[in-house]
């Protein structure tokens, strides 16, 4: 049975996504008791390429909500919602980035993480987040800030609702890094999906 692509899945598949960064600087906290807690950036406004173009994550005051980390945030492995490898103690907005404290729990599963993280081997953070409220800048356009040129889509309102370490980074700018999906390279199967969700846009 061939699959329909409503404008209205479009419009749900865009309003959530995952951006992938490389640990490059993640800060361990100094003190008694703190061996197993990390400082990372998770977030940043850099231009990230996803499926229907640019998307930017604005950072100023109000955009980006953190409630939920902050209140019952895990991290995760690679996004597996029954591998829950610690906690985020808190989380927030400094200098254009997202930051968050985490800890790591003292089970089996999240001791293997947490020393391979803590080794180097494991670099990669991905935050999941959904976007509420979208500004659209045309090309050669500047948003209504004037902080950001077009063509982009600008998350004016997103929240952010998990944090990951992942085996497979994409993105290297923060001080937790990231760079842009593209150059991964796409699947035949990215292509065929953007085929069909073209199709259904223009027709």
């Amino acid at each position: 049975m061939e699959a329909i692509i409503t404008r209205e899945k479009i419009s749900q598949e865009k309003n959530r996504g995952f951006r992938e960064l490389t640990v490059n600087a993640i800060c361990r906290m100094e003190g008694e008791g703190n061996e197993r807690k990390f400082i990372l950036s998770f977030s940043s406004e850099q231009p990230y390429e996803r499926w229907f173009g640019i998307e930017i994550l604005d950072h100023s005051d109000g955009c980006a909500d953190l409630t939920r980390l902050n209140e019952i945030g895990c991290v995760l492995f690679n996004h597996n919602r029954d591998k829950v490898m610690g906690k985020i103690n808190r989380a927030w907005v400094e200098n254009g980035r997202g930051k968050a404290e985490i800890e790591f729990d003292e089970d089996e599963e999240s001791e293997k993480i947490y020393q391979k993280v803590k080794s180097g081997t494991l670099k990669g953070v991905s935050v999941g987040y959904a976007v509420d409220v979208w500004e659209e800048v045309a090309v050669n356009k500047i948003s209504s800030d004037g902080r950001f040129k077009g063509p982009a889509s600008i998350a004016k309102k997103w929240s952010a609702f998990e944090i990951s370490i992942v085996s497979i980074p994409a993105d290297h700018t923060v001080g937790v890094g990231r760079q842009e999906a593209g150059s991964i390279g796409r699947t035949l199967a990215h292509c065929e999906r953007q085929l069909i969700v073209n199709k259904n846009i223009l027709f």
